[in-house]
C-alpha cells in the first residue's frame, strides 16, 4: 500500500468518524434546532426522486 492510499484512507476515516458526531437534534448545516412540526420529517426517499437525463 502506498504512502498516498494510507493517507487517503485515513482522511476518510477520519470524516466518517466525524459524521457520526452529528447532533440528531440540529441540522448539521446551519445548526439550527429540529423541531417536532418540521415539514422534512416527512419526507421519503421516494420524494427526492430524479429521473434519469432524456426520459
Amino acid at each position: 500500500m502506498t504512502p498516498f492510499t494510507k493517507a487517503l484512507l485515513a482522511a476518510v476515516a477520519t470524516l466518517a468518524l466525524l459524521g457520526a458526531c452529528v447532533k440528531e437534534d440540529t441540522y448539521p448545516v446551519t445548526g439550527e434546532q429540529c423541531g417536532p412540526e418540521d415539514p422534512v420529517k416527512e419526507l421519503d426517499a421516494a420524494d427526492c426522486y430524479v429521473p434519469p437525463a432524456g426520459i
